[in-house]
């Protein structure tokens, strides 16, 4: 059968995806991957004449001609102002992507410098120098970030090297392509190595996609054939029960990316693999078939990213340590929309117009930001053809589970919800290389609610971490107490002990495992969909690096400190989502707080709060101790934003705006050290170490009017169960009924009797249920549940699942062994 037979016979949702074809019966075009691309990296003469490419023209022009005169302007010793080299492994990288600016503006047609065999020979110069001094002696070399060695710097240097692949001395592309392949440490005898932890997801395909444009300087079939079979192997979906190479990094049946082995990554490493691959395809036109991998790449797009853009805008739950960077996530989903762009040309019909449509419904982009004047022009022409209507990937109502990394997102017209867990599969954040410096609570719960037509950047973004406390995440509960950052701890960027057992250099294993993202305790984080509705829950606990000090297995001077525990559920419906918190405390006497939510506004801008009492008074900020609010509202009147907070429980409630001034460098060592000032809004709950464990219940309400949020004094939600053996809602209006059960045995809720662990949803309108039932702790071989009263007779269920008559009711079991937390889904009559 042919590949696109069998890719036929897969269903969508798997992403499944076989090697590319080996060419071993015919020679490869080597010229014409090169022509490629440097058409992809430098535009063509057409395209470069068009209006909609003339700022990036500019841009590159500008650009270079900055990089000449600084190195007219450079001292004896260096290659550019201010680079000192030879122990400063980023300074290294920058050095070779000057060059690489440089010796672009000389093959952009339509630029001032096309051509200029001057400023070729600089950059070849420069080239040498470099290669005789830093680069070509590996004793010397390999000194701080593996990545700029084995990618950073052979990215900047392959493409040079295409670039100028007629200009270059003898000789040079053979030296230089030698010294890569030595430091290609992580590899095997000079090559990627399948089984390497390093050669994995993004990494693996930046790899590979430079050693195709090696082995087309040097005309080497074998070495751009087995590039491209290696980097073909990014594309098959993860099965966690069936790992190849050992490898846990890439996209999961449900959507999820994770690099690192445990990070959630989709909106830094994911869109780099995604950049990267659609770049290959690219590359790789008209010089060998691309194995109708389009279309898996087309599922990464519809069900792995669409759902993490709002409005533009990529969410801050799947960037990892990136969160702590100036770019905005506006920048992050430009860089996605060039790679749309470019795809829709590599995809049938039907999938082609539904990125077109997206493509025309997301904000504009910056396109000088874009890598390619031809994307440019392919952009520019979508979003001009007025044919096309604008749509989203994403349905108007959507909740996404992407259980696989333990993230969740729900939307509805007028908001987005996303929230970030943490389990023994998942870490609870990604600190590394003096990025994302406080991180410490991001996957403990902590959500971020975004509301439609705010720019993002005002509310999200850096300054959201820079400003609010790391202590008061939306969403997180915290024990109180001061944590001191990693260089702060250690006087430098990581934990070093190389005479250690465990070997703690920079990116040692046990650095991963115990600094740079540690895991959690807990097993259950996960959660069920059921159509547009959801519910997720967690139980919050220590991470890896806590529990082995506790052990013994880390040395005297490694700090680890320890979580306040408790058990988390997360409701998500149509006007609010409701958050119950059960069997709470800090731990270690120590008090803990449960932020209900944290925002950030311009000092200008007009913000006010109000709420009410539960005996119907006014309540006022300030009011804490003895007059706990039935609702809150927050509204930014300059944004014309709000959102309520409706509390299902009576407890005291600190809530008020502080002005907050701080340097972005708070949060990571690189960022500029200019002071930025926001308006903080954060509404609280403490819990004091004496007053024993504690249960609370609220629901964010989005958009909500005072009106509104006085209608839930006698509204629809109702809590049917707050401990931690079981944690469940009703919603009068909606028929429906969500229980996460996170201990053994039978637990009842409402007219369910649910078979623990579990989460489950059901629905009940005319004469029609529907069950969703899901396995959070991805160990259990079935789930069960009884639905108490008349018997109910199958309609439809998902393979896996059995109905089955029982005395009082009906049982309903699913087969959750090897599901992966999946949901499934029963209807009765």
């Amino acid at each position: 059968m042919s590949r696109r037979q069998v890719l036929s016979l897969l269903p969508a949702a798997g992403l499944l995806a076989v090697p590319f074809p080996a060419r071993a019966a015919a020679a490869i075009d080597h010229t014409r991957l090169l022509t490629n691309t440097i058409a992809i990296l430098a535009g063509t003469p057409d395209v470069n004449a068009r209006p909609e490419t003339a700022a990036k023209l500019a841009s590159i022009l500008g650009t270079a001609r900055q990089r000449l005169t600084a190195m007219d302007q450079a001292g004896d010793g260096e290659l550019f102002p201010g680079l000192v080299l030879g122990t400063d492994d980023v300074n290294l990288r920058l050095a070779f992507q000057y060059l690489y600016e440089i010796a672009l503006a000389t093959r952009a047609p339509g630029s001032a410098l096309v051509d200029d065999a001057a400023v070729q020979r600089r950059v070849t110069d420069g080239l040498l120098w470099l290669h005789e001094r830093y680069f070509g002696d590996q004793s010397k070399g390999y000194y701080g970030n593996w990545h700029n060695w084995e990618i950073g710097i052979p990215t900047h240097v392959s493409r040079i090297l295409a670039l100028l692949a007629g200009q270059l001395p003898q000789g040079l592309a053979a030296t230089y392509i030698a010294s890569m392949d030595a430091y290609l440490r992580s590899g095997k005898n000079g090559d990627v190595d399948l089984d390497s932890r390093f050669h994995t997801g993004a990494n693996l395909a930046d790899i590979t996609a430079n050693r195709i444009l090696q082995g087309a300087l040097t005309a080497d079939d074998a070495r751009v054939t087995k590039a491209i079979s290696d980097q073909s192997t990014v594309f098959a979906t993860i099965d966690p029960y069936d790992l190849q190479h050992g490898n846990t990094d890439g996209y999961y049946p449900d959507g999820s990316f994770i690099q690192h082995h445990s990070v959630a990554y989709t909106g830094s490493y994911g869109r780099a693999l995604l950049t990267r691959v659609v770049q290959t395809l690219k590359m790789l036109e008209g010089v060998t078939s691309d194995g109708d991998l389009a279309p898996v790449v087309y599922r990464w797009v519809a069900d792995g990213f669409a759902p993490l853009i709002f409005e533009g805008w990529m969410m801050e739950i799947v960037k990892g340590r990136a969160v702590s960077r100036t770019a905005t996530g506006y920048t992050d989903v430009g860089v996605i929309v060039e790679a749309i762009a470019d795809l829709a040309d590599h995809v049938g019909d039907a999938d082609a117009l539904a990125l077109k449509k997206y493509l025309r419904f997301l904000p504009a982009a910056d396109t000088t930001a874009f890598v390619s004047p031809v994307s440019i022009a392919r952009y520019a022409a979508i979003r001009a053809d007025s044919a096309i209507p604008a749509a989203d990937l994403n349905p108007a109502e959507r909740c996404v589970a992407f259980n696989a990394m333990d993230r969740t997102v729900h939307r509805r017209p007028g908001y987005a919800f996303a929230l970030a867990r943490s389990s023994d599969r998942i870490s609870k954040y990604e600190y590394m290389s003096g990025e994302n410096l406080m991180p410490w609570f991001q996957g403990d719960g902590a959500y971020y609610l975004y509301l439609a037509g705010e720019d993002q950047r005002e509310v999200f973004g850096v300054d959201y971490y820079t400003a609010v406390s790391p202590y008061r995440l939306a969403g997180v509960t915290a024990p109180v107490e001061e944590r001191r950052t990693v260089p702060e701890l250690y006087g430098r960027l990581w934990y070093e002990n190389p005479g250690h057992p465990l070997n703690f250099t920079s990116s040692s294993e046990s650095q991963n495992t115990y600094v740079y993202f540690p895991r959690a305790e807990n097993t259950f984080s996960g959660g069920a969909t059921l159509g547009t509705y959801g519910v997720s829950g967690m139980v919050q606990s220590d991470d890896a690096a806590y529990i082995a000090k506790q052990s013994g297995t880390l040395p005297d001077d490694f700090v680890a400190y320890q979580n306040a525990r408790v058990t988390k559920s997360w409701f998500m419906l149509d006007d609010e989502i409701v958050v119950l918190a059960a069997n709470l405390s800090g731990q270690a006497g120590r008090a803990a707080t449960t932020t209900v939510d944290s925002r950030i506004a311009a000092p200008g801008d007009a913000v006010a709060l109000t709420g009410e009492r539960w005996n119907g008074g006014a309540w006022r900020p300030g009011d804490t101790t003895t007059t706990p609010p039935r609702w809150l509202r927050y509204a930014n009147g300059t944004r014309r934003t709000a959102i309520g907070y409706a509390f299902l429980t009576r407890q005291p409630v600190t809530a008020g705006l502080e002005t907050v001034t701080r340097s972005r460098r708070a949060v990571r060592t690189t960022n500029p050290d200019t002071p930025m000032t926001k308006n903080v809004f954060t509404a609280a709950i403490s819990h004091p170490a004496a007053d024993g464990v504690q249960a609370l219940a609220y629901a964010l309400v989005p958009n909500a009017t005072e009106a509104r949020l006085r209608g839930y004094t006698n509204g629809p939600l109702t809590v049917l169960a707050n401990t931690r053996h079981i944690q469940a809602v009703k919603h009068r209006t909606l028929g429906l009924v969500a229980a996460n059960v996170f201990t053994d045995g039978p637990h009842h809720a409402e007219r369910l009797l649910i078979d623990g662990p579990a989460s489950v949803i059901v629905r009940s309108g005319g004469n029609r249920t529907t069950v969703a039932l899901s396995d959070p702790t991805m160990t259990r071989d079935r789930v069960t549940v009884v639905l108490h009263g008349a018997p109910l007779r199958l309609v439809t269920a998902d393979e896996g699942v059995t109905v089955r008559r029982v005395p009082g009711g009906t049982l309903i079991q699913a087969t959750t062994h090897h599901a992966y937390g999946r949901t499934f889904t029963v209807t009765l009559r």
